[in-house]
């Protein structure tokens, strides 16, 4: 009887977030479809789709997101790695310089990086479109480090990296083979879920990209919400589709990944 009723109360729960999830959702699809009023139809989509604007900032945020996760890689993997390997007791204070980003608005964080990089100071980066760029990058990097450093964390606490590489040593390999062609293969699965969550980081980004003025896929959301009745809600779907289908991604890449090492293991 009593598993009985963990199942049903398990189901039961089940059953309310999905409802809680996916009816806003389901509401939202809908809305999105009454541009004609009369009738339902994806013109909104078309709208959207068609928009000039979507595309050059949707493409621009790829851009960004693409380079803020080789950089956060490049970044944080030596750096990850190393602490696992030889500076285990440094590991609490990382994560905590790691989690800042959640606890410091990231209003407040670009108002610094406006503070020390403007026209006027020693390095001024936002006095140009590319090095205002390349300030946006490396704020999304900032934005991206909980996530994707607890990620790969996480992967090399899964692996013995201290046999990975001695065996790699007693081979001849240079610290560098060892990162890219020992390391790396074996936390790939955890590379990939940190850059896939930055990347949906960095697609939905709004606060920096405004107010370092780049013309971003976030500040193209607010303006079009702010102006339009039925895209937002197109918009809003979309967004969640390219979320959802950067997550069946890794779970494909994943899987593959898996399935490739239990082969080899065989």
């Amino acid at each position: 009887m009593k598993r009985n009723g963990t199942r049903v109360g398990a189901w039961v729960a089940m059953i309310v977030g999905a409802l809680y999830f996916l009816l806003p959702l389901a509401a939202t699809f809908e809305f999105s479809l009454k541009m004609r009023r009369d009738s339902y139809s994806f013109d909104a989509y078309r709208v959207v789709l068609g928009d000039p604007a979507f595309r050059a900032t949707f493409g621009y945020s790829a851009m960004m997101a693409l380079l803020t996760i080789v950089v956060g890689i490049l970044l944080v993997v030596p750096t990850a790695y190393w602490i696992q390997l030889k500076l285990p007791r440094l590991r609490g204070l990382v994560e905590f310089i790691t989690l800042l980003p959640l606890v410091i608005p990231a209003i407040v964080i670009v108002f610094g990086y406006l503070k020390l990089f403007n026209s006027s100071s020693w390095l001024p980066l936002t006095a140009h479109e590319r090095s205002t760029d390349f300030l946006l990058m490396a704020s999304y990097v900032t934005l991206s480090l909980p996530y994707l450093y607890r990620s790969v964390d996480t992967g090399l606490r899964a692996v013995d990296v201290r046999g990975l590489t001695e065996a790699a040593q007693s081979l001849g390999a240079g610290w560098g083979s060892i990162l890219l062609g020992v390391i790396l293969p074996n936390v790939k699965a955890a590379v990939l879920s940190g850059a896939f969550l930055t990347f949906a980081v960095v697609i939905g980004e709004f606060t920096m990209a405004s107010l370092l003025n780049r013309p971003a896929f976030g500040p193209y959301l607010q303006l079009i919400g702010a102006n339009r009745a039925y895209e937002p809600s197109a918009l809003a779907i979309i967004a969640f589709l390219v979320t959802w289908a950067s997550m069946g991604l890794l779970q494909v890449v994943a899987r593959n990944i898996h399935g490739t090492r239990a082969e080899t293991s065989a």
